[in-house]
């Protein structure tokens, strides 16, 4: 084995950070999947190629959307969907966040979960950030899920963008927080797959909250300049 001057072998190249997975035959399912983020992110995927199914409470519910939706989208209740999917979006309501995962702790178990619930609150003075006692909606549902794959991503997305079919391509970085790098590349990649988007790793869950939080800032940016505001990371 070839050594350098000090006697020790010489440590491998560094690994290309855009050296992604194939995610193109991954089976996405959308928890919250008729909800406006949750459409959204279903009809994007979709819209891409991905095989998608998305999960509410009552199933007819999610068929009729699915419907609408079109491009193969399949619908169903949330635990089949978690039971037939590949990688998982948490996409519901802050409120019903805890509770769903509970429900679901078996059917999510060795699952990749993608996090991308936001805790907010709203008043008269606008959106401000919620401090869950775990640190973030992430970590909760890391706890919640022990024996899942948790990773936090598709926070700042608009929804009414991801919705809209005139719009070719979202031009946004989806932050991908995670604490195993084969699962931040995968979700990374999965973002890559909507046109116009790329996925950066931007650290451990322990930094989730400050992603999280930042959507009660473009909601301001939104408001004030009529807009549908979102990330770019510069000289990455």
């Amino acid at each position: 084995m070839a050594t350098n001057d000090g006697g020790s072998a010489p440590k491998p190249p560094a690994k290309d950070p855009w050296d992604l997975p194939d995610v193109s035959g991954l089976t996405v399912g959308v928890l919250g999947g008729t909800g406006p983020q949750g459409r959204g992110l279903a009809y994007r995927f979709a819209r891409a190629g991905q095989k998608v199914i998305i999960g509410s409470r009552v199933a007819e519910r999610a068929q009729t959307a699915a419907d609408e939706l079109g491009h193969g989208v399949e619908g169903t209740d949330n635990a089949e969907c978690a039971r037939r999917s590949d990688v998982v979006i948490v996409a519901v309501p802050w409120d019903g966040h805890a509770k769903t995962l509970e429900a679901l702790r078996d059917e999510l178990a060795n699952k990749l979960v993608i996090d991308c619930v936001n805790p907010l609150g709203f008043d008269k003075k606008g959106a401000y950030a919620l401090k869950p006692e775990e640190g973030s909606a992430a970590e909760q549902a890391a706890a919640l899920l022990p024996e899942s794959r948790v990773t936090a991503a598709f926070h700042h997305l608009s929804a009414v963008l991801l919705q809209d079919e005139a719009v070719e391509e979202i031009d946004t970085d989806v932050l991908v927080l995670g604490e195993a790098r084969a699962d931040t590349d995968l979700v990374q990649a999965l973002a890559g797959r909507i046109p116009g988007m790329r996925g950066i790793f931007a650290g451990r869950l322990r930094n989730a909250h400050q992603v999280e939080s930042l959507v009660a800032n473009l909601i301001s940016v939104n408001r004030r300049y009529k807009v549908h505001a979102g990330l770019r990371t510069t000289d990455v």
